[in-house]
């Protein structure tokens, strides 16, 4: 994570992985099948991380879609924070390399439960509604972003935008 914090995507080279981690080349390849995979797995912890903080400070608003809106603010702040890591993380989440796969739906599976953890009094089958159409907003929002065509800032105002749309508080 530090060489992605650095320097970026490119930065992250499997030989410096393993010299920063005083292991052997191997070793990296023995748990991680591509630069990809390696920075998928970062891109999991990252996001266990973000729903920790959540959790110790849970979501406020008096609506769902303020909760909501509380949510996808502080889990955007933390990319701004390091956008190069984020960038990198992004890059590495989106790759078709099956190896990435299994991370994906983790990285998946923790923001459905972030998301889910601000909608109480929510009816559940719209709460995964929700969920899946701003799952669709929030990746779309980061590619636009690590791809130049729009700055950071703008992923958090998309998602609070489209999270007030969808939950009825525009």
């Amino acid at each position: 994570m530090s060489l992605a914090a650095e320097g970026g995507y490119e930065a992250v080279q499997m030989r410096d992985v393993a010299s920063r981690a005083k292991v052997a080349l191997g070793t990296v390849y023995r748990y991680f099948a591509s630069k990809d995979h390696l920075l998928a797995a970062a891109q999991v912890e990252w996001a266990r991380r973000i729903q920790q903080r959540l959790a110790q400070r849970p979501a406020q608003g008096p609506t769902p879609a303020d909760r909501v809106a509380d949510v996808v603010r502080r889990a955007t702040r933390a990319m701004e924070r390091q956008p190069r890591l984020a960038a990198a993380l992004v890059t590495a989440i989106s790759s078709p390399d099956p190896a990435v796969t299994d991370c994906q739906q983790e990285v998946s599976r923790i923001m459905a439960a972030v998301l889910e953890s601000a909608m109480d009094g929510v009816d559940p089958a719209t709460q995964q509604g929700v969920v899946r159409v701003l799952g669709h907003v929030w990746f779309s929002a980061l590619l636009n972003w690590v791809n130049g065509w729009t700055d950071v800032h703008r992923v958090g105002d998309d998602l609070e935008h489209a999270a007030r749309l969808l939950l009825g508080s525009s």
